[in-house]
C-alpha cells in the first residue's frame, strides 16, 4: 500500500496517539467504584463553613476537623444514572483522631424524594442510626444503636435502600432494619444538606473513607 506522502514527524505521532491507553469509562448500570481513577475528579468539598480541607490520595478521602464539621460530596451520581432507591453502598471508615462522627454517609432515597444519612460514631463516638426519620434523628428513633468504634482501625459499612425499608451493617453486624413505608424520610437541619446528592461528613474528628462502592440491588 502506498501512503500518503507526509512528513515522518506526523505519521509518528499518529501511531503514537493510537498507542495510548483509553481512558476508563464508569460503567452505565453498574457496580460503580466511586473512587476509581476514572471518577476521583467527580468529588469536591462540601462547602460548609470552616470546613477543613478534603484530601484525595491513593483513592483514600481524608476529611480533617472542621469547626466543627468537614464535608464531602459526588455531584455526579445524578448525571452517571445512578439509583435512587434498590442499590447497595459499601465504603470502609476510620477515625483517626477524635471522639465523635467519622464516617457519616448522606445518600438519596428515591422512593420519598429525599435523602437521609447514616451515622457511625456520634453522640459521645458511639452511636449509629439513620437521620432522620419522622423527623427524628438517630439519637432519637428506633434505628440507634451504639457501639464502641477504635482510633485508627477502619470498619466497614453496608447500606441497602429499598423502597419500603432501610438496612445496614457495621463490621458485618446488622444495626438498622427500619421500615420507611408511609413514614417521613429526611435531613436532619443543618449543613449536612451541602453533601447532596451523595457524600460523606465528619464532627470534630478526622476521618477516612476508602472503597466506596455502589451496586443495584
Amino acid at each position: 500500500m502506498n501512503l500518503p506522502a507526509l512528513p515522518f514527524f506526523l505519521w509518528t505521532a499518529f501511531l503514537l496517539v493510537g498507542c495510548l491507553p483509553k481512558k476508563a469509562v464508569p460503567p452505565a448500570s453498574g457496580p460503580w467504584n466511586l473512587l476509581d481513577e476514572s471518577l476521583q475528579s467527580s468529588w469536591q468539598e462540601a462547602g460548609i463553613p470552616d470546613e477543613g480541607t478534603l484530601e484525595l490520595t491513593d483513592k483514600v478521602l481524608t476529611l480533617p476537623p472542621g469547626l466543627p464539621m468537614t464535608g464531602c460530596k459526588f455531584p455526579a451520581w445524578n448525571t452517571l444514572g445512578m439509583p435512587g432507591t434498590n442499590y447497595g453502598i459499601e465504603y470502609e471508615a476510620m477515625r483517626v483522631e477524635g471522639e465523635d462522627i467519622f464516617g457519616m454517609c448522606t445518600f438519596p432515597v428515591s422512593s420519598h424524594s429525599s435523602h437521609a444519612t447514616f451515622v457511625i460514631g456520634g453522640w459521645g463516638g458511639v452511636l449509629t442510626g439513620i437521620s432522620s426519620i419522622d423527623f427524628k434523628d438517630a439519637s432519637e428513633n428506633s434505628t440507634r444503636a451504639e457501639q464502641k468504634f477504635a482510633n485508627g482501625m477502619w470498619h466497614h459499612v453496608r447500606i441497602e435502600v429499598r423502597p419500603e425499608d432501610l438496612r445496614a451493617w457495621v463490621n458485618g453486624r446488622p444495626v438498622v432494619n427500619v421500615s420507611i413505608k408511609g413514614r417521613q424520610v429526611g435531613l436532619r437541619p443543618g449543613y449536612i444538606d451541602h453533601c447532596l446528592p451523595f457524600g460523606f461528613a465528619t464532627w470534630n474528628t478526622e476521618g477516612r473513607i476508602r472503597g466506596v462502592k455502589i451496586r443495584r440491588l
